[in-house]
């Protein structure tokens, strides 16, 4: 019987943390290897971040963006282990630090680790290849007040697939916030609307527009181990494979 595969939880006392070692703790076939969180907490559950790498064949990292450029850097320049990342709001210096990091260990990153919302992707980037270039794109997305990163990751992957479909660049036509007096709608824009409040756990639509019809495509999340089964899938996927970026398409086997 082969060993089980070894996985360690980054941001282990947060709620995703707490989720994703539940998760990995159900499945015979993994082992939960450590768990650590910010220097400075006191625990019993916790060890120190070098211990949890050097016992890890994989690590799940839901924390922050920052916290996980930096956790990146410090696997890739002792490489490994492996890490899967689902953490949001990167800027883009903080990409390119992943994207060096990438280079040296294998690394999975997504918005959203739902098998649902990756459906939606392949949804979203067919029907803007579809539809005439005149209806209007809009993502929306509602998320729990203590979100930090504002429009979601995942509402910015579907508007990354809506741009790929329509053969464009996101930053080009991306609106993130209207307010005021903005004019008329400019053609071909793809806006974003967000919404925070209470203990919504994620929501996300995409709004096709046009004046005879509204085509909108949606997804719900009802329950966070929805993600926390998605990572561990990912993290099964990572095991062994080579150095690179990789985002949860990949794993699925998805066609971009």
């Amino acid at each position: 019987m082969p060993e089980p595969l070894k996985i360690a939880v980054a941001g282990a006392l947060g709620r995703m943390g707490q989720t994703v070692a539940a998760a990995v703790q159900a499945d015979p076939q993994l082992a939960l290897a450590a768990r650590f969180d910010r220097p400075g907490i006191s625990d019993p559950l916790l060890v120190g971040q070098d211990e949890a790498l050097a016992a890890a064949d994989v690590v799940i990292d839901f924390t922050t963006a920052a916290a996980s450029t930096a956790l990146a850097q410090i696997c890739a320049a002792r490489g490994g282990p492996a890490l899967v990342i689902g953490s949001t709001g990167f800027d883009d210096a903080q990409i390119a630090s992943l994207a060096a990091s990438a280079k040296r260990i294998p690394i999975v990153r997504a918005g959203n680790f739902s098998l649902g919302v990756n459906v939606l992707m392949g949804l979203v980037r067919q029907a803007a290849r579809a539809l005439p270039a005149d209806y209007d794109i809009e993502v929306t997305e509602a998320h729990h007040r203590r979100k930090i990163d504002a429009p979601s990751g995942t509402a910015l992957m579907l508007g990354e697939a809506a741009a790929e479909g329509r053969g464009v660049a996101l930053g080009e036509v991306a609106r993130r916030t209207r307010d005021g007096i903005t004019g008329a709608r400019p053609a071909g824009e793809i806006g974003f609307s967000v919404v925070r409040a209470g203990g919504i756990i994620g929501e996300h639509s995409v709004i096709f527009g046009a004046d005879e019809e509204l085509l909108t495509l949606s997804h719900s999340a009802r329950d966070r181990g929805l993600f926390a089964k998605g990572a561990v899938t990912a993290a099964c996927w990572l095991a062994g494979r080579s150095v690179g970026a990789y985002d949860m398409q990949d794993v699925l086997g998805f066609g971009k």
